[in-house]
């Protein structure tokens, strides 16, 4: 099984495990996440954040989520990025997580397509119309 590991600003990470877990109706095995907060020094949080992938991997890899491209987070998993062993997605929102869970069985570059179309399929514009086609209104 894949590893999971979510690199975020704050407690984001720390939210989307638990509503995860919600939304699954169970804790999730081989999944954690590491807090970038304001104060923290990204060279410090790199050690932490190669700990915490060596530990999630079992042999079969590890998928890293950061919150937003170019920013913090995203920069420390650039630096622990290992071509199908380690891979990253930026973007991370539940949809993707919930995608990427479900997954974790395939191979890492089937669960980095699934995570990047589940995060992309999972924002959606909709509007009183939409809803009242669907009986939600």
């Amino acid at each position: 099984m894949i590893g999971i590991l979510i690199i975020t600003h704050g407690t984001l990470g720390d939210s989307l495990i638990e509503c995860a877990a919600h939304v699954m109706n169970k804790d999730q095995e081989q999944l954690a996440c590491l807090a970038v907060c304001t104060h923290d020094d990204p060279d410090n949080l790199l050690p932490k954040a190669l700990d915490l992938a060596t530990k999630l991997n079992t042999g079969d890899g590890v998928l890293i989520l950061s919150d937003m491209y170019g920013a913090t987070p995203c920069n420390i998993v650039a630096k622990l990025l290992q071509p199908g062993l380690v891979e990253g997605v930026a973007g991370v929102n539940l949809p993707m997580l919930v995608r990427a869970i479900t997954y974790r069985h395939e191979s890492l570059a089937t669960l980095v397509e699934k995570a990047v179309s589940g995060g992309r399929e999972g924002v959606v514009y909709f509007n009183r119309e939409n809803c009242e086609h669907y009986g939600q209104v």
